[in-house]
């Protein structure tokens, strides 16, 4: 059995650091992109981005994804608390290894999009929506809803075909090893 060296504590510092940025940024970005939306979609008519298939249409979401139990904001905001607090613990249970990277990667997209509709939340009583594709009447979106929707189906693919039970036999979420 080969030995992984264990990086040295400046190391993880500077890790969980970028990795601490790289979240940031992704909120950020949402966060803009629907300030964005307000400023130039609010009170005009969409704008078609291809006739027929994809329009912004700026929305105020006040439900969960495609307006689901709509005003049932403070449900939301503690399962959006929740799932983030869930996460984070589970980042930092997880392994620091190259095969556990893409988890790593997706579970942050996962956080760092409840965290952008968090703040939305809190801050607005609604959710800014504004992705919408016409041709399927898919419900409105917007890019913190891609990162959570496209993340956790890719965790899904890689649970279940990529990972095997092994990976995960020493593996504790809330027990220390």
């Amino acid at each position: 059995m080969t030995r992984m060296r264990t990086p040295g504590k400046a190391s993880r510092i500077l890790t969980a650091m970028l990795w601490a940025a790289g979240w940031c940024a992704l909120i950020l970005l949402d966060l803009q992109t629907k300030a964005a939306a307000v400023r130039a979609l609010q009170g005009k008519p969409p704008i078609i981005l291809v006739n027929g298939v994809l329009e912004l249409l700026y929305v105020q979401n006040t439900g969960a994804a495609f307006s689901l139990l709509e005003n049932a904001q403070w449900l939301f905001i503690l399962i959006a608390v929740a799932a983030v607090l869930l996460i984070s613990v589970f980042l930092i249970r997880l392994p620091k290894t190259k095969r556990y990277q893409p988890l790593h990667i997706l579970l942050t997209f996962i956080s760092a999009g409840a965290v952008g509709n968090l703040i939305d939340r809190i801050q607005l009583g609604y959710v800014r929506d504004f992705i919408y594709f016409s041709i399927i009447d898919f419900p409105v979106f917007n890019v913190a809803d891609i990162y959570v929707t496209v993340s956790t189906a890719l965790l899904v693919i890689l649970v279940l075909f990529y990972y095997r039970e092994e990976d995960f036999n020493d593996f504790r979420l809330f027990h220390r090893k």
